[in-house]
């Protein structure tokens, strides 16, 4: 593995952080074309249709790049990618199922919410790293702050232990890929052929969905301009940038980073889409920067100017 320096870090954060705000523009595009057509978008539609053309692009920069391996490699490779694949899939379908059934803002916080939890057990079962208590204590107060937003929602109040499985999967799904992705990197996959093995994976996996599914609202204009927008910018522009942090952070630390994509959705929520946040819902906003803010000038000053292995924070 290559020496992880400061600079390597600080530039992992970073993408990580780019990453996020770009996820966190996926329901805003959806709304805006549900309401330009005047119907909600199929959501397996999107989150398999998202996938499948994702997936084609991924492999096309990919193999263009030469970076993508699929002789020897495959083989160490494969479990990995299979693993990546599924987790990939997994939280398409959860994802989009769970804000129709716990709502956009708590469904969001449950998904993306219970990711850091599963990735720090995941990790430790698949690699072997015990996550940390910078990880464990960040996590924490993030988790909090996007309870606030979503008290400031008002979501919450419609919960019922039904409607919160199909984010709860989708939370899984999210910490496997992560896991599943830091895998690959470490086995000396190149970033973008790590995502694109996971989510061709995914994809072939979300086929018989997308047949299912369409046209769900696809075949209209502001469908296909946001299908094509989720595409590329929520998801291979994105995800390069996730890879990339990924190579130089432990898959806990990415995960709890994640976590402000629902923040992200939640001002634009406001400035895009009229929607309205009190005072509580603010305060879990500044909140989550502050146990962002605590990972990631710990995870700078725990870094060594050389390491041979990643570290766990």
């Amino acid at each position: 593995m290559a020496d992880v320096s400061r600079r390597n870090v600080l530039g992992a954060l970073g993408a990580v952080g780019a990453a996020s705000i770009l996820f966190g523009t996926t329901g805003t595009a959806q709304a805006l074309a549900s309401n330009a057509t005047g119907s909600p978008l199929n959501p397996w539609a999107v989150g398999s249709a998202r996938i499948v053309i994702a997936a084609a692009l991924l492999l096309a920069l990919t193999t263009a790049s030469g970076g993508l391996r699929l002789t020897g490699a495959w083989r160490t490779e494969r479990f990995p990618a299979l693993l990546g694949g599924i987790g990939v899939a997994a939280y398409q379908l959860g994802f989009f199922s769970g804000v129709q059934t716990a709502g956009v803002a708590a469904g969001t916080m449950i998904a993306i919410g219970s990711c850091p939890a599963f990735t720090g057990v995941l990790q430790w079962v698949l690699r072997g790293t015990r996550p940390g208590l910078l990880w464990a204590v960040s996590t924490v107060v993030a988790i909090s702050g996007m309870t606030l937003i979503v008290a400031g929602a008002g979501d919450a109040a419609t919960l019922t232990l039904l409607s919160v499985v199909p984010p709860l999967i989708a939370g899984l799904g999210y910490a496997t890929y992560t896991v599943a992705g830091s895998m690959l990197l470490n086995g000396g996959a190149a970033s973008s052929s790590a995502m694109a093995q996971m989510f061709s994976v995914g994809a072939i996996l979300l086929l018989p969905v997308l047949v299912f599914a369409l046209p769900g609202g696809l075949n209209t204009g502001p469908g296909m301009s946001a299908i094509l927008y989720l595409a590329v910018v929520p998801t291979v522009i994105a995800y390069l940038l996730f890879g990339a942090g990924l190579r130089y952070l432990a898959p806990s630390t990415v995960a709890t980073m994640t976590l402000i994509e629902p923040a992200v959705a939640a001002v634009l929520g406001v400035v895009v889409l009229g929607e309205q946040l009190g005072g509580v819902a603010l305060t879990g906003m500044g909140v989550i920067v502050a146990a962002l803010a605590i990972l990631a000038l710990g995870t700078l000053r725990r870094t060594h100017p050389t390491s041979v292995e990643l570290r766990s924070t």
